[in-house]
């Protein structure tokens, strides 16, 4: 990568109470302005913990994150107000109606109720929810809620955009709303750095990769760069088994 980036992360290291071994062991990696990152490995490989550190949810134990030339630990409000954050966990209010709940979102980014209408509106219709603006949440498919959720996370545009497998367990049409939107931004330039265990998906989307396991990055590159590097590799699912294992992990 020749660009500056605009997010470095340098040694990076969490370790859970009681933990046999260190959640993210001295992790580096350096991200350009604009691309798809993806951060992929099995269950327990650190991606979410990785993530949560960079978010500013979770405290690292040593190492320096840098985002857009600001440190994380001294800069964490200026920070928390460039990027935007779609969790795993669906983060929405099931009680409260689509509109509503953006219209909680949208406050907490310091957004004007003229500007949450607007905005509000145009991603609601963009996303195909745009009927369904009045009707509880807990009314909804999994395919929509994770479509409500990645709205909320994007409200305020972010620079930067994490997202913890934002399209697991959900509808092919809801997948390719959510990925065909995710091209739309990269190309107006938001940085997006992205989770998934659907190696097919991230082959296609990202424009570099980290493979993670045991809290340690085991191989970077662009998708291109891999395959050559694993010429015994049909696809990235090949590469991914074959410096994970295909051993079950829990």
């Amino acid at each position: 990568m020749g660009e500056k980036a605009i997010i470095e992360i340098n040694k990076l290291v969490k370790h859970y109470k009681n933990a046999d071994a260190d959640a993210v062991d001295s992790m580096s990696l350096r991200i350009g302005q604009g691309e798809i990152y993806g951060l992929l490995g099995p269950n327990g490989a650190g991606k979410t913990t990785t993530i949560s550190m960079l978010c500013g949810l979770l405290r690292p134990d040593s190492g320096d994150i840098i985002i857009d030339g600001l440190n994380l630990k001294t800069s964490a409000d200026k920070i928390k107000s460039l990027i935007g954050v779609v969790p795993q966990d669906i983060a929405i209010y099931e009680e409260l109606t689509a509109k509503e709940n953006l219209g909680f979102f949208g406050k907490m980014y310091g957004l004007k109720n003229a500007e949450i209408k607007n905005i509000s509106n145009s991603l609601l219709m963009r996303f195909r929810l745009g009927e369904k603006a009045g009707q509880r949440a807990k009314t909804f498919s999994g395919g929509m809620k994770r479509r409500l959720n990645l709205i909320a996370g994007i409200m305020h545009s972010p620079k930067i955009l994490f997202l913890d497998e934002p399209t697991v367990g959900i509808d092919v049409q809801s997948k390719n709303v959510i990925l065909e939107f995710l091209k739309e931004i990269k190309e107006s330039g938001t940085t997006i750095v992205y989770t998934s265990h659907i190696m097919e998906e991230a082959e296609k989307l990202c424009s570099r990769i980290s493979i993670m396991d045991r809290g340690k990055e085991i191989a970077s590159g662009t998708p291109k760069d891999l395959l050559e590097k694993n010429t015994d590799c049909k696809n990235l699912e090949d590469i991914f088994l074959k410096l994970t294992g295909r051993k079950l992990r829990e």
